[in-house]
């Protein structure tokens, strides 16, 4: 019924109760999971739990991840990407990325790794799963530089409503999750409400964003409190799309899952 387009199950977070938190998920109706990678010493991790719980993943390097990357780890990528590119579970490379907000990771290595990543993407004809934070402008010209990308997910969307129109016009779904569950943000909440349907899917980032029922203040935290999102919490997300956009769960299951098979075309295949 559910798809969470974007979940890290393979988290540290997770390893005292993965199997659990899988079993919630199917409970509240997930039927399928995209687990991204987010450097070269998790792409196997990530495709062995895709195989295992019949979910699917996606390889590439996060540019938060960058600095501790080395150049030999492209080509890491592209040997996995080469060695796994018939296997059905494999349906984008990701995620990959810039992010302008988390202060002292280098914006020129970030780029160099963001557009040779895309060249990837375009060699092996796989759409791309983009990390979106401050940077909506600078990974919409290496788009277009780069050219031939076969469009994918800008994952947790915050960007303004012309550099929305500008992802969807390169063939790209836009991410809404746990931030959407918030009244105080207004940007992201106009958007999921007025963007076109066919634009949205839905996702966790589970164990991250979590949403307003399960945030936790600084303070709450510094004092233990836990706040770990997980793909269960999927349909009550949705709930908030639905009420935005006067849907039912039942339509916005069904549209938020046939955008996000469109965006990842290997899914409707599966």
């Amino acid at each position: 019924m559910w798809i969470d387009s974007h979940c890290h199950l393979d988290a540290a977070e997770f390893d005292a109760d993965r199997a659990a938190v899988v079993d919630r998920a199917r409970a509240s109706g997930v039927s399928q999971i995209v687990i991204p990678a987010v450097e070269a010493a998790n792409f196997e991790t990530v495709r062995d739990l895709a195989i295992q719980h019949r979910f699917v993943y996606t390889l590439g390097i996060h540019p938060m991840y960058v600095m501790r990357a080395a150049e030999q780890d492209l080509a890491l990528l592209a040997e996995a990407l080469e060695q796994h590119h018939c296997d059905p579970r494999l349906v984008a490379v990701g995620e990959i990325g810039l992010d302008f907000f988390v202060p002292g990771i280098d914006a020129e290595r970030q780029q160099y790794f963001y557009l040779e990543q895309l060249k990837l993407a375009r060699r092996f004809d796989l759409p791309v799963i983009l990390h979106v934070r401050r940077s909506a402008d600078k990974l919409l010209a290496g788009l277009r530089r780069i050219g031939g990308i076969r469009g994918g997910i800008a994952h947790a969307f915050n960007g303004s409503a012309q550099q929305a129109a500008a992802f969807v016009e390169l063939g790209f779904k836009l991410g809404f999750g746990g931030t959407l569950t918030f009244d105080r943000s207004l940007q992201i909440r106009r958007l999921a409400s007025e963007l076109p349907a066919e634009s949205l899917v839905l996702e966790t980032d589970a164990p991250d964003i979590p949403p307003q029922w399960l945030y936790k203040t600084a303070e709450q935290r510094a004092g233990g409190g836990i706040s770990r999102n997980e793909p269960a919490e999927l349909p009550r997300i949705a709930q908030s799309l639905a009420e935005l956009r006067g849907w039912t769960l039942e339509q916005t299951a069904a549209v938020t899952s046939a955008n996000v098979r469109a965006a990842l075309p290997r899914l409707a295949l599966g």
